[in-house]
């Protein structure tokens, strides 16, 4: 075989299994977009070119919420879940006392509260802490906070036995 042919083959085939990549990776690209599904477009909004009558004034801000004594465990949970809120919110939100403290400067009776732990068996800081209110013999307020609940959470919930709310050993609140 002449020297010039065996070249020629040669460049022949790289060129075969060059094709044969770039047609391979289209047929990926290709596979891989029909799997992302149809990109959704909205439509866009409609432009209202009526004018107002008249401006409406801003609605009057709700007045902060506050504890009745009289009402039931519903009537107090907005107070309830603003001071939960409100503790979150700052630097102390892993301490239960300080949920305890906030919900004793709002009204709430310290006697009839529970609170877990702040801290692990070995000492790390707890995943979840949660604290109550017993409402009456039959309501309690519950709140839960802490890494693994995200957003704080508040509830009424039925009282369990001998007017204990939270289930598992609580903390002593003896401050």
């Amino acid at each position: 075989m002449p020297r010039g042919s065996s070249v020629s083959v040669s460049v022949f085939v790289s060129r075969i299994r060059a094709y044969g990549l770039v047609c391979g990776i289209l047929a990926c690209t290709v596979l891989l977009a029909s799997c992302t599904g149809p990109s959704e477009q909205k439509p866009p909004a409609p432009v209202d070119t009526s004018v107002a009558a008249e401006p409406t004034a801003s609605p009057e801000p709700s007045a902060a919420p506050t504890l009745d004594p009289d009402g039931t465990a519903a009537d107090n949970l907005p107070l309830f879940t603003a001071v939960t809120r409100r503790v979150h919110a700052s630097d102390d939100r892993g301490h239960g006392r300080a949920y305890i403290d906030a919900l004793v400067d709002a009204g709430f009776v310290k006697e009839r509260m529970q609170v877990t732990s702040d801290l692990t068996t070995v000492g790390r800081a707890a995943e979840s802490i949660q604290f109550s209110v017993a409402w009456g013999d039959e309501e309690c307020l519950i709140g839960q906070v802490g890494p693994s609940t995200g957003d704080p959470v508040t509830e009424v919930m039925p009282q369990l036995a001998e007017g204990r709310c939270l289930v598992g050993e609580t903390r002593a609140i003896d401050w």
